[in-house]
């Protein structure tokens, strides 16, 4: 009685996890990665200047700041890295206009202050803040907020220029100039905007920072949705083929077992994409790739413990005591497989970026899936039919062909 409630909590927890992996999947999205669902790809190439060498300090500078820009535009999962020693890849998903966003992420954007002379009076490192809003005429400008040390700076520069024009420029391109009327001192408006949205392009330049050298454009390609359409249609197809072909094979060779087997993959695949689904995790192609693969060997775990039950049944054993001996033999075995792999997938995840991060994450996170669905639901799935008829035959397992 204790055995049979022991076993029907297992059975229980089993079902709450399947429901919960179904709760996450609905009601949470897999992002898609830039070749499924389509976007931009953008190179940029950093450029020395007399004053300052391209070096990996300057990079991860570059980096920062374009990071910073690309998170304002509110774009989902975008990637930012490093590429060689002078180089940051951008991929935007579903940006179908590269050169719309190659404004924003690719200025320099080196804010100043001039006198009528030309003469650099202030720079935008001081600028605290700085949004798109409208004055009291309704036209759009760009509002900013300068800290206390460029307050006092500031100022002073109003108070020495007062009736004076004070140029605002953005990379040597003037955007407004104004005559001071007033001593300004924390706060101050750039006009001079056709609109709210250029006004906010501007308004996220100044607020994020400049970069710390030039950036030059060497690549820019658009991916269209259709391709990513079409690559998702023959993944699903290849999946579902390959899960079939599996199954079929599982089915024919371990009999009942097999049929098992391949419930209790489909409970595996429920779960997998509701703890991508959990993490909201970015899917690509080779992504995808890594899913189908993982598939294999949360297969190859269920062949290992059939194999083992197997042989314990040959050698004269019960059927309990050949299935608790057989997974006992199996889990090392098991283990080493998939520990290898999990390492080689931390290697692959650590020390590369984009699609061959991406796919050994999906793998790295099948295989951890595909080992608790051997460990655990197997071993209750087919202790649910321990005294079955179906289990008892010499055919199971593969134990007796004819």
């Amino acid at each position: 009685m204790r055995y049979k409630k022991k076993r029907l909590l297992k059975i229980a927890f089993i079902i709450a996890i399947v429901a919960l992996a179904v709760f996450l999947y609905f009601n949470n999205s897999i992002n898609l990665g830039l070749d499924l669902q389509g976007g931009s790809h953008i190179v940029l190439q950093a450029q020395p200047t007399e004053e300052r060498d391209i070096t990996n300090q300057v990079m991860s500078g570059i980096q920062q700041v374009i990071e910073r820009r690309v998170n304002q535009l509110g774009l989902t999962e975008p990637v930012i890295q490093r590429e060689g020693d002078d180089r940051i890849i951008v991929e935007l998903p579903a940006v179908d206009n590269p050169n719309e966003a190659i404004e924003t992420i690719g200025r320099t954007a080196v804010l100043t202050f001039r006198n009528p002379a030309g003469q650099v009076l202030m720079t935008g490192e001081f600028v605290k803040n700085a949004t798109a809003d409208y004055d009291q005429y309704g036209r759009p400008v760009v509002s900013f907020e300068m800290n206390n040390e460029g307050a006092n700076k500031f100022e002073n520069i109003t108070r020495q220029y007062m009736g004076q024009k004070i140029g605002i420029y953005l990379d040597d391109e003037l955007l407004t100039n104004p005559t001071v009327q007033s001593v300004i001192s924390d706060k101050g408006q750039i006009t001079g905007y056709d609109s709210v949205e250029a006004a906010e392009k501007d308004a996220i330049l100044i607020r994020e920072g400049s970069l710390p050298v030039p950036v030059e454009v060497v690549q820019s390609r658009t991916v269209g949705p259709a391709l990513g359409e079409i690559s998702i249609r023959r993944s699903i197809i290849a999946g579902l083929v390959g899960l079939a072909l599996v199954a079929v094979y599982m089915m024919f060779y371990y009999r009942f077992p097999g049929v098992l087997a391949a419930a209790v993959l489909i409970i595996y695949g429920v779960l997998l994409m509701g703890t991508l689904a959990g993490l909201q995790a970015t899917l690509t192609l080779p992504g995808i790739a890594g899913l189908i693969l993982s598939i294999g060997m949360a297969v190859d775990a269920n062949i290992i413990i059939f194999e083992r039950i197997k042989d314990e049944r040959k050698s004269g054993k019960t059927l309990r005591a050949s299935i608790d001996a057989g997974f006992k033999r199996a889990y090392k075995t098991i283990i080493d497989a998939n520990v290898t792999t999990l390492i080689t997938a931390l290697i692959l995840a650590y020390y590369t970026s984009g699609t061959v991060r991406g796919f050994a994450v999906t793998l790295g996170i099948g295989v951890l899936v595909s080992m608790f669905t051997a460990f655990f639901i197997t071993r209750n799935v087919i202790d649910l039919f321990t005294h079955s008829n179906l289990l008892q035959s010499d055919a199971a397992f593969g134990a007796k062909r004819r």
